[in-house]
């Protein structure tokens, strides 16, 4: 299984609620359709398929069903975000590159009504002076950076938990 991708939505629309089962939609920004190959040295040798899969064992282990998108779009992002309302519990985004510079996706999640939970495989905070600002955390209900593939697993615990306290 891999990441939706805008052209996977318009043949199964993934935003349709499904029961009362837990769901968590986890959001991949741009080049992160490139994990494995890109810059392994920063953000390790698996790919995105491989993170999403262990989220997936991690979330069925939990008794939450979760979905993956991947865009290298800023605007495809924000509207994956406005079609989650009501459909999914929590979203847990990295949104790459776009932390630093996406005021949209920011606005996009401040009116998306569950819980977010921002990640990241690198620590942007030990890396160039740019990347320590997220617009994306201003929204976020947390933030967890810095621990690769276990950060996702973090997260989707996090967004699990959290759900359960609403």
């Amino acid at each position: 299984m891999h990441s939706q991708t805008f052209d996977d939505i318009k043949q199964k629309d993934i935003f349709v609620r499904k029961g009362e089962m837990r769901r968590i939609l986890i959001i991949n920004g741009p080049n992160l359709n490139m994990l494995g190959t890109r810059q392994p040295e920063i953000y390790g040798r698996e790919t995105l398929a491989d993170i999403e899969n262990a989220c997936r064992n991690k979330a069925a282990g939990l008794g939450v069903e979760i979905e993956c998108f991947q865009s290298n779009g800023e605007g495809e992002i924000v509207t994956a975000i406005q079609r989650a309302r009501g459909k999914f519990d929590a979203i847990v985004i990295n949104p790459a590159a776009y932390s630093h510079t996406s005021v949209a996706i920011m606005d996009a999640l401040l009116a998306y009504d569950g819980t977010v939970i921002e990640v990241h495989l690198s620590n942007i905070h030990r890396r160039d002076e740019f990347r320590r600002l997220s617009y994306v955390s201003k929204a976020a209900d947390g933030v967890i950076c810095g621990l690769g593939k276990q950060g996702y697993l973090l997260a989707v615990e996090a967004a699990a938990s959290l759900i359960d306290r609403e």
